[in-house]
């Protein structure tokens, strides 16, 4: 080995080594000085020569260079294939999962708004009016739809399943005659989930009509109990007229293909139940009948 005063470029070798039989010389050097200082352990050669050749002749005889064969390239490409094949087939169940798992997610957070809205008869959730764009008597074959203020949804929602011939609740299933039974659906976009398809995209836009949508059928139902006891006994009639069963069954998403009233429903489906302490008041406007729970306020049985 020889490595000559002024050389500045270790090209070949791992760092700090130089390989045996390898002359590197200033790249300065011309090609005259090159050749009085050659030796018999190999060619003299300049770090540049060394750069552009890649190689350093060892007694004559060039050293190997490793790389891959097309048989090993192949065996590679094979296996990343199969696995490939394996990641695309689980994907799609993987995304199916997570899909399923946000709209879980954002129906139990709907329920928990329209819940709450219901059992406290609120009269103020006029933003009500952004989600809900359909309410429904499928009994009554009654639709109401372009709302003003959440009092109104909130109102229909909470029509009891059974009433009389002036819309005042039956207490429970008994002989009262006639009577009419109610069921009531509303159509909603989701409350919660991403804030692109939220206000102020108004409820016709398309933005909003493809976005996550579901259908809502509250049952408002008298506690069931002895009819007996009911009649002949206070307790049992102040029960019967104070305590109620609130059933929010969710079916989702909403099919593109439906057109409320007329609706078509995916896989989903959840029902929440409550019972609820207290006085259900009517109101009556121009247009139908409303009701609203007072859970602070009790009222005896006639």
């Amino acid at each position: 080995m020889k490595i000559f005063p002024g050389t500045t470029q270790l090209i070949l070798g791992s760092p700090g080594k130089l390989q045996s039989g390898c002359v590197v010389a200033p790249a300065s050097w011309t090609a005259a000085a090159l050749r009085r200082f050659g030796t018999s352990a190999g060619p003299l050669k300049s770090a540049r020569g060394l750069a552009q050749s890649k190689t350093c002749r060892r007694f004559g005889r060039a050293l190997p260079q490793s790389g891959f064969t097309m048989v090993e390239i192949a065996i590679s490409l094979a296996i990343i294939g199969i696995a490939l094949v394996g990641i695309i087939g689980v994907l799609p169940i993987g995304m199916r999962s997570q899909r399923d798992n946000r709209e879980q997610t954002v129906i139990n957070q709907d329920a928990t708004v329209f819940m709450e809205a219901i059992r406290g008869g609120s009269r103020g959730l006029d933003d009500l009016t952004n989600y809900v764009f359909m309410v429904t008597n499928t009994y009554a074959h009654f639709a109401y739809s372009n709302f003003t203020s959440g009092a109104q949804i909130v109102g229909l929602l909470s029509t009891p399943e059974f009433v009389d011939a002036s819309g005042n609740p039956i207490p429970y299933q008994s002989y009262v005659t006639p009577s009419f039974s109610n069921r009531m659906v509303a159509f909603v976009y989701s409350i919660s989930g991403p804030a692109v398809e939220k206000p102020p995209q108004s409820n016709g836009s398309l933005i909003r009509q493809s976005s996550f949508s579901y259908g809502l059928i509250c049952e408002n139902l008298p506690v069931q109990m002895n009819p007996y006891a009911a009649t002949n006994s206070a307790y049992g009639a102040d029960l019967a007229a104070n305590l109620h069963e609130l059933r929010l069954t969710f079916s989702w998403p909403l099919l593109p293909n439906s057109q409320p009233p007329l609706a078509f429903y995916g896989t989903g489906h959840q029902t929440f139940r409550a019972l609820i302490a207290g006085q259900l008041v009517l109101t009556t406007n121009n247009l139908y009948n409303l009701y609203y729970f007072q859970s602070q306020s009790f009222t005896n049985a006639p």
